[in-house]
């Protein structure tokens, strides 16, 4: 059974938000998608966005029905205040606070207070969101007790009801690839390899078995390690 209420899910294009997307439709009635230009450096994604959506249109037409429109949101203004590996063209390198450059301070919460708009003008109850407090990056705008601030906030600041979803909170990279898996078999997992992106460096020339990417980055190294974990644990099941 499907639950009537809709859902809006914060799709950049990668690994986790494709995979949030499937989720959610397989949940959801309706489903629309949300995206945003802040002037990444590995604005790759952002073109990678569109491929994406159209393979889960012809891969699974069960859930194309379900597939409602997609919403681009101009963020520049957040790439012109950071001052990040990011939004800069420097290298990625850890800080003195013990987070990395590439955390984007504030990224998160007003994404999902964008979200949070757009989905009360569209008359959607879930947002949907792909952050991890498993295996990430130490991002504190990532851990489940700012998530559940942040929905706090948004219904209170806007007399809703929201519930801010996030099916990968508690899970790592090898566990999201076998989620794929249980919602759309090897072709999904085919896809999110293929055509999603999660490379810092935005770079689409250099395949590897978990997909493309420059391979060093702290992106490539999470994805490809839990794709190794993820194919390890299919064959000792399969053994």
């Amino acid at each position: 059974m499907t639950e009537a209420d809709g859902a809006l899910v914060l799709f950049s294009g990668g690994q986790d938000s494709t995979t949030c997307l499937a989720v959610a439709l397989e949940r959801f009635a309706h489903v629309e998608t949300i995206g945003f230009d802040y002037g990444q450096r590995h604005r790759v994604e952002l073109e990678v966005r569109p491929r994406v959506l159209a393979a889960l249109r012809a891969g699974f037409p069960h859930w194309a029905e379900r597939l409602g429109p997609d919403h681009m949101i101009d963020m520049g203004v957040l790439g012109q205040i950071s001052d990040t590996a990011l939004t800069r063209d420097t290298a990625i390198a850890m800080e003195a606070t013990g987070l990395p450059n590439t955390f984007v301070p504030g990224r998160n919460l007003l994404f999902l207070g964008f979200a949070g708009a757009l989905a009360y003008r569209r008359g959607l109850k879930h947002i949907v969101t792909g952050v991890c407090e498993t295996d990430y990056s130490g991002y504190p705008d990532c851990r489940d007790d700012t998530i559940k601030a942040m929905q706090l906030a948004l219904n209170l600041g806007m007399e809703a009801r929201f519930v801010i979803d996030t099916p990968l909170m508690f899970i790592d990279k090898a566990a999201t690839f076998a989620l794929a898996e249980r919602l759309g078999g090897e072709a999904l997992v085919d896809l999110v390899v293929e055509e999603t992106h999660s490379c810092y460096e935005g770079d689409r020339t250099h395949r590897h078995a978990f997909g493309y990417g420059c391979g060093a980055c702290p992106a490539c190294e999470l994805r490809a390690r839990g794709f190794e974990r993820y194919r390890e644990a299919k064959a000792a099941n399969a053994g």
